[in-house]
């Protein structure tokens, strides 16, 4: 009988979230921003690319004085340039549109900005003018170089790659930083779009005044833990939400979200740190949804619980004010603090664990600490529910509910015999 309520509830409460619009509307947001944002910055990109090339290619008469001398005069014919008689006399024709543009090139160009004039023809078309009088002193100067290995080497196109070891084995730097901190993105996501819905899963029937009907049939236990399951399936959906842009855009946009373009390491998935980060989201997420079930279960409205939600979002982001310190003092005092203490706990070790810094000893202890804590939370919350469920003008008095013995509703009484 308890397995078949505890299943009603869960499936009463998921199904009463996902068909809400609102839910939907929040949930869809954040892909739907994602898309666009990598649909902007392609757009941008391909139009970038095609607007430099363009410029550089671009066909416009050209005046120049060279005296650094690297520019020959077969060097000048290919952009069709043409030497002018001085600077003056360069400027001269820019002004009276005798020529487009005039490039005055200094006797040091390494050290000396090379000064280009042209006739205005608007902001963004005004750009053609710079990248043809860099195009044509690279041209030269790679004329003179005689060999393209060469020329890249001096325009510093060289790429480095870095091994680095901790003792004899070899570490995996940035490309091992990346995969546990996306649990950290998840962890931020589930909680901000959750968080009032964890807050008001317990209120709405307060404030529907539905509370001892539900008990008449319903163990407290099993109401709390079946609302509690069910948001780590809303959590779950969500998350799943979250990953398919970026599943989309990987599959049919590989080349896009290479991470060759952006100059990236290979990303390397360590099993143990992998492993962590999820117990740590599971276990995070298992601590505020109950924290934030118990506090809906002390207020008799949604607008005061409200304040208590600022604070625990506060908590979560406090760890990111001493960021730097978590990343170059993971053992200084208050990083072990904010380490330890359960609520700064899931920012903290996930920042941890994918810099590398959170030991298995400290990360075990992490675990059982956000895992402790639910459970310890979800019977606070359960004990709360008893004396709040009917509070419905003032909030409850939390030392004397603790303090109070375990009350029974009607659906935990016990059977009587009949004409007992």
């Amino acid at each position: 009988m308890a397995q078949h309520n505890l299943g009603t509830v869960l499936s009463f409460e998921f199904i009463r979230t996902v068909t809400k619009k609102r839910f939907w509307i929040g949930t869809l947001s954040v892909p739907l921003i994602l898309a666009v944002v990598f649909g902007l910055i392609f757009l941008s990109n391909s139009s970038t690319d095609t607007a430099a090339e363009a410029q550089k290619n671009a066909q416009f008469s050209i005046a120049y004085t060279d005296a650094s001398g690297l520019i020959t005069p077969a060097d000048a014919a290919i952009f069709g340039a043409t030497p002018a008689d001085s600077p003056d006399a360069g400027i001269q024709a820019v002004q009276s549109r005798t020529v487009d543009a005039y490039f005055d090139y200094p006797a040091q160009p390494e050290s000396t900005p090379v000064r280009v004039y042209g006739a205005d023809q608007g902001i963004f078309e005004n750009g053609k003018y710079a990248a043809v009088a860099q195009a044509m002193l690279a041209h030269a100067v790679n004329e003179k170089i005689g060999s393209p290995q060469l020329s890249a080497l001096a325009a510093g196109q060289v790429r480095v790659e870095t091994v680095t070891y901790d003792g004899t084995k070899e570490s995996g730097g940035l490309g091992s930083v990346i995969p546990p901190l996306v649990f950290l993105v998840i962890f931020y996501g589930l909680i901000v779009l959750l968080a009032g819905q964890m807050l008001n899963s317990t209120l709405e029937e307060k404030e529907n005044r539905v509370t001892e009907m539900i008990l008449t049939t319903l163990k407290r236990t099993t109401l709390i833990a079946g609302k509690v399951i069910a948001l780590f399936a809303i959590g779950l959906v969500q998350m799943i939400v979250f990953l398919s842009p970026i599943a989309i855009a990987r599959l049919f946009f590989p080349e896009e979200l290479s991470l060759a373009s952006l100059d990236l390491p290979p990303l390397i998935l360590d099993p143990v740190r992998m492993t962590v980060g999820l117990l740590i989201l599971v276990g995070g997420f298992a601590l505020f949804t109950t924290t934030l079930v118990a506090i809906g279960a002390v207020m008799p409205t949604a607008k005061e619980a409200g304040n208590f939600m600022g604070v625990m979002m506060a908590l979560i982001f406090v760890p990111f004010y001493a960021v730097s310190l978590v990343i170059s003092d993971p053992q200084s005092v208050i990083v072990q603090i904010f380490t330890f203490f359960p609520f700064s706990a899931p920012v903290t070790a996930l920042l941890r664990n994918g810099f590398g810094s959170l030991s298995l000893p400290e990360a075990a202890i992490v675990i059982v600490i956000l895992f402790g804590g639910a459970a310890v939370m979800l019977r606070i919350a359960v004990r709360l529910f008893q004396y709040g469920s009917i509070s419905y003008t003032s909030k409850v008095n939390v030392r004397t509910a603790l303090r109070a013995g375990p009350r029974r509703t009607a659906a935990e009484e016990p059977p009587t015999a009949a004409g007992g």
